[in-house]
């Protein structure tokens, strides 16, 4: 199994980090993408090196799309190429998993409508706005989308997203 995390500047370093090595630990091979091949700086100032860029990505490769929280969502989201992996992933009903403000990404794709979605209370009446009926969870599951609210809910986040990866597998 593969996944794939979207990242840019301005990630939140816990939601990238621990679904990226809690994956790691249950075997699945984890690749990050962004926009550019330079070093990625979360809000706390952890770092990353990118795989690929997002302009590489074949989404046919891969299992699961992983969209991490922070300011990055916003930064991933004017990203055509970040739009269309993301659009991509949820047409052909593939495994993706957005964490906190990481919906954005999934607003600009158009892919919300008609879903129940959590997210970041900052950006709840942008959920709603673009159809999707908001939930105050910490994690909601709607078929092959997985939302979460945000780094405190990191725990029920890796025990769904593990569980919906379980029915790929099969």
């Amino acid at each position: 199994m593969k996944a794939l995390i979207l990242a840019a500047d301005g990630f939140e370093d816990l939601t990238l980090h621990f679904p990226w090595y809690r994956l790691q630990e249950a075997g699945i091979e984890v690749r990050v993408a962004s926009p550019l091949m330079h070093v990625l700086t979360g809000e706390h100032g952890y770092r990353v090196e990118p795989d690929t860029t997002i302009h590489e990505v074949n989404p046919a490769e891969y299992d699961l799309l992983v969209i991490p929280d922070g300011v990055c969502g916003e930064g991933l989201r004017i990203r055509e190429e970040a739009v269309d992996v993301a659009r991509t992933f949820m047409q052909e009903g593939m495994c993706v998993a957005a964490i906190g403000h990481g919906a954005q990404l999934l607003i600009s794709a158009g892919s919300l409508d008609g879903r129940r979605v959590t997210c970041s209370p900052g950006i709840r009446d942008d959920v709603r706005a673009a159809g999707a009926s908001y939930r105050d969870e910490a994690v909601v599951v709607d078929g092959n989308l997985l939302t979460c609210r945000g780094a405190d809910d990191l725990p029920a986040f890796a025990q769904a997203v593990l569980r919906m990866l379980a029915k790929v597998r099969v």
